[in-house]
C-alpha cells in the first residue's frame, strides 16, 4: 500500500490535487493543502499520484509503504 506525504511549507494552495482527487486531498482556510485520507489502495494509487504530481511546487509524494 502506498502513502501521501505532504510537505505543508511548500504547498502555495494552487489546489490543483483536488481536480482528481478531492477525496484525498483538500485545502484549508489558509490555502494549505489537507490530506484527507494518508493511505492509497492500489485501486486508487494511479489517480492519487497523477493528483500529487499536479502540484506545481512539488508539495505531495505518494510513495510506497514498506510491509515490515
Amino acid at each position: 500500500m502506498a502513502v501521501v506525504r505532504a510537505d505543508l511549507g511548500a504547498c502555495q494552495g494552487y489546489a490543483n490535487c483536488m481536480t482528481d482527487a478531492a477525496d484525498y486531498f483538500d485545502i484549508d482556510d489558509d490555502g494549505v493543502v489537507v490530506v484527507l485520507r494518508s493511505t492509497v489502495p492500489d485501486e486508487h494509487h494511479g489517480r492519487v499520484e497523477e493528483a500529487a504530481r499536479s502540484c506545481p511546487v512539488n508539495a505531495l509524494v505518494v510513495v510506497d509503504e514498506d510491509p515490515s
